[in-house]
This record gives C-alpha cells, sequence and structure tokens, in this order.
C-alpha cells in the first residue's frame, strides 16, 4: 500500500526472500517489552495503532518469541480483532530444550497467535538448535511454517550463527546490526548473501543508545538527500542499505515511533559513500 511522503505517494522498499523470490518490506515490528502488556485494554488499543501504521505503510514484518512475556497473545488477538491476518508476514520462535518441549511450545505459539500456520519459525539463540531443526524442518513439510531460521542477538555468538548457516540450509537468520555494532559486516552479512539466506535485522538502532547519543544533535544537511527527517531514519536507512539485510524489526510500542520507523523504509537509500559518511558521524 502506497503512503504520502511530502506531496508524492510513495511504496515502502522490498527485498527478495532468496529462498522464494517472495518480496519482503524493509521494515517491521519486533514485539519485546512494547507488546508485553497482557490485558491492559489502553495498552493493547495504542498498540493497534502500531500495527495500523504499519500496515498502512506498507509494513507485514511482525516478530515475537514465547521469551517476550505476552506478546503472542497480544499479537494473536490484535490480528484477530483488526482482521488484517492475510496482511501479517508473523515470526516467531521456539526457545526450549528437548523434541516434545519444542513441538508443545510452538503449538502454543500458534494458539496463542490465533494462526493456523506461520510465515516464520525461528530456533531463538540458537537453543538446542540442531532438535529444534529437526523438527522445524517436519513442520515445513507439512505446511505449519512457510520458512524456518535461527536467531542471536549479540555479535559473540556470531561465530556458532556462522558454523550453522555453513552447515545447514537455513531460510532467515536473525541477527544484531547497527550503525553502532558492525561486527555482522565482518562474516556473517556476506555468507548470508552467499548462501541465499535472507536478514532479518534486530536491534538496528543499538538498543536505543545510538538515538539517546543523538538527541538533540542536528541533522546533517545529506540527510534531506536521502528522505530523512531524524536520526531514527537514518539509523534505519544505514542498516537496511547493506544488500544483504532483507528487513529491520526495531522494536515499538508507540505509533508515533512506527510512524517515524516507516519512513525509512522509502527510497532513496544510502549509497557506499554516503554509508562512509554515515559511519564517520558515530565516533
Amino acid at each position: 500500500m502506497p503512503f504520502k511522503s511530502g506531496t508524492r505517494e510513495q511504496r515502502m522498499l522490498t527485498r527478495t526472500i532468496p529462498a522464494s523470490g517472495e518480496a519482503l518490506p524493509v521494515i517491521g515490528c519486533g514485539t519485546w517489552r512494547g507488546f508485553d502488556v497482557g490485558s491492559d485494554a489502553g495498552a493493547r488499543a495504542r498498540l493497534a495503532e502500531v500495527l495500523k501504521v504499519l500496515f498502512a505503510a506498507g509494513g507485514t514484518v511482525i516478530d515475537s518469541s514465547p521469551m517476550y512475556g505476552t506478546a503472542e497473545g497480544v499479537v494473536g488477538a490484535l490480528l484477530t480483532s483488526m482482521d488484517p491476518h492475510a496482511k501479517a508476514f508473523v515470526a516467531t520462535k521456539v526457545w526450549t530444550q528437548g523434541r516434545a518441549a519444542g513441538v508443545a511450545q510452538m503449538e502454543h505459539s500458534l494458539e496463542l497467535l490465533q494462526r493456523p500456520r506461520l510465515e516464520l519459525m525461528q530456533i531463538h539463540n540458537l537453543v538446542d538448535w540442531r532438535t529444534q531443526l529437526d523438527t522445524l524442518r517436519t513442520w515445513q513439510a507439512e505446511g505449519r511454517v512457510r520458512y524456518i531460521g535461527i536467531t542471536h542477538y549479540t555479535a559473540g555468538a556470531h561465530a556458532d550463527l556462522e558454523a550453522v548457516i555453513r552447515a545447514e540450509r537455513l531460510d532467515f537468520v536473525q541477527l544484531n546490526y547497527s550503525l553502532e555494532d558492525r561486527a555482522a559486516e565482518q562474516r556473517l552479512l556476506p555468507l548470508a548473501a552467499e548462501r541465499g539466506v535472507a536478514v532479518l535485522v534486530n536491534r538496528p538502532l543499538g538498543g536505543g543508545s545510538l538515538a539517546r547519543a543523538l538527541r538533540g544533535r542536528p541533522l546533517p544537511g545529506w540527510a534531506a538527500d536521502i528522505g530523512c527527517t531524524s536520526w531514527t531514519q537514518v539509523l534505519l536507512k544505514f542498516v537496511i542499505s547493506h544488500p544483504a539485510v532483507t528487513c529491520v524489526i526495531p522494536g515499538t510500542g508507540d505509533p508515533a515511533h512506527m510512524a517515524d520507523n516507516v519512513r525509512a523504509g522509502l527510497a532513496p537509500l544510502p549509497d557506499p559513500t554516503l554509508r562512509t559518511r554515515i559511519a564517520a558521524e558515530w565516533p
């Protein structure tokens, strides 16, 4: 769906999922903390607005996990009440030891998310990944999940992610990457491109520390050249502009923050020269 930027209507950029050729919008929504609101009606109404902003801008990806408290159940209830299940690319994770426990947890996630199947199931932080990957392959063959993948959120786990990507056929990897945390550029992002693995980026804003460090600092003149009206958009466009990145999933429970985020999904993106200049803004 197009949305207005200035006087023009623009569509959110997409990237191709290598495993299928499917186009995926480059901005999604993470649900850690922000969607862990339980049955609070006021908080849920605010989160419904977050999702409306995401969908109106052409975004589809919503990422959750059993370790995010009540987030899965909140997402499922909101999608059902808003009736946009068909619009959403819902991703969650399995985060437990053992085959039986993994199956039970994934079944529970389907119930909470109120969906007969999921777009993406990931092994959270590589917990018991060999056992869970075997189950994920079975579920994928049965059509219960469309894509399968692995995740981690720290640079210290990149060597482990690399080893699994080299050894196994995967559809997705979710990893940490931001202007202040560029370790993924060294080996993981090139490897994902080489192996045809789509990349979801968590912590693209550096867990909020980047935005705090830049608060009050005027935007450089070149920000307007790539359509940015905030530092958040600059930070997200820097991540998206890496050719191996498929989608970023900054977490938010604030409709205004979601509106800011989705604007980063509009063209143009920084070219390599501007990426170097942006990197220079972070000491």
